[in-house]
């Protein structure tokens, strides 16, 4: 039997650029009970039919890409800081090869080192990312330009309702009208999105003067007041093995190069689920598989992108003054409640507690 031949090269028209599709029927995603498989062309034409919403949720931003170029599988795997193999990887510098009219921004880790990541500036730059296997993008919490110091002021405060085991997206749902009216008393006005799993998204709009310090006291404050009025639902734990079965605020996707999955990703999972802006009196009406790669579009078209305040180029009008959250954290340390770990792979900071889980601690002192 002849070796069935391999499908010609497609290009797409993307307000005006020309974007190669190769491979254009390579499955990405195998068929599953939410459809047919999606091929490569399927997933390319995903983002350009949401160009609206994906390219205001990258605008500006310096974006690592989430790359699967093989495709995502039930036994794929991710590479890892500890492991670089694996079938996805995320790309924090732009790719060899890039068209010239991809545009980056520089970005400092918290080692100190630096790199220039993707900053789209135009929808073809999402569907170039998804021609060499881009399905989530993961946008840093401030813009590029003007000034080089751009990208170390933050314009977005990002809230993570992070179900932990035995807990659902339902229990997140039930604790958004709490953190929708918690952020209103502190002058905040936050829009929630699905995560494209279990969890629940929460954005807040920022004129861009604050640091990542700030930003992440500020989100530490926030989830301590959440915590002290649903105890039995909320926690800011970091050690897993004190959070229980509730709803951990991750204050650490406040602190430098952590990042979140933007509005309008595909997430990969059997059901190529979408991260989908929503409206507060809709987040316990919806389950995250309500949205996925075939749905989203419509969804666009019916409603518009409930994520265009966010976006870098939106009116100064929207962003909210993070003074009051701040004020908040200013009152809890003087009560003794200072700051809490960061993630392992930061260089140790300032007024950081040990980074020693609770049981390992225990087990030293003995």
């Amino acid at each position: 039997m002849a070796p069935a031949k391999k499908a010609k090269p497609v290009e797409l028209d993307v307000a005006g650029r020309t974007v190669r599709v190769s491979s254009p029927d390579r499955v990405v995603f195998p068929a599953s009970d939410a459809g047919a498989a999606l091929t490569k062309l399927d997933v390319v034409r995903y983002f350009a039919d949401v160009a609206e919403g994906i390219t205001g949720a990258l605008l500006h931003r310096p974006t690592t890409l989430e790359r699967w170029p093989k495709g995502w599988s039930l036994d794929a795997v991710m590479a890892t800081r500890a492991d670089g193999h694996g079938d996805a990887f995320y790309q924090k510098r732009i790719p060899k090869g890039a068209p010239d009219w991809v545009e980056t921004a520089r970005i400092s880790f918290p080692s100190g080192r630096t790199a220039d990541e993707v900053c789209p500036t135009e929808p073809a730059v999402a569907v170039w990312a998804a021609q060499i296997g881009t399905l989530t993008f993961h946008p840093w919490p401030v813009r590029r330009g003007p000034g080089d110091d751009a990208t170390e002021r933050v314009d977005q405060l990002r809230i993570d309702l992070d179900p932990q085991p035995g807990t659902s997206y339902d229990d997140a749902a039930a604790v958004a009208p709490h953190l929708c009216k918690l952020l209103a008393e502190l002058g905040l006005t936050g829009y929630p999105k699905t995560s494209g799993g279990r969890g629940l998204h929460v954005f807040v709009p920022l004129a861009p003067e604050w640091t990542f310090t700030q930003a992440r006291r500020a989100t530490i404050a926030v989830g301590r007041e959440l915590e002290r009025r649903l105890p039995d639902r909320v926690t800011t734990k970091w050690w897993k093995e004190e959070r229980g079965e509730k709803v951990f605020v991750d204050y650490n996707q406040m602190a430098r190069d952590r990042t979140i999955a933007s509005a309008w990703s595909i997430r990969a999972n059997a059901r190529a689920t979408v991260s989908m802006p929503l409206a507060w009196d809709e987040v316990d009406q919806v389950q995250p598989d309500d949205f996925d790669v075939r749905t989203a579009p419509g969804r666009l078209a019916e409603v518009g992108d409930l994520y265009a305040p966010l976006r870098a180029d939106r009116d100064p009008g929207l962003d909210c003054d993070l003074g009051p959250a701040l004020d908040l954290a200013d009152q809890d340390e003087a009560e003794g409640l200072g700051d809490l770990p960061y993630p392992p792979e930061y260089p140790k900071q300032p007024g950081e507690p040990k980074r020693v889980q609770p049981s390992r601690a225990r087990d030293r002192s003995r």
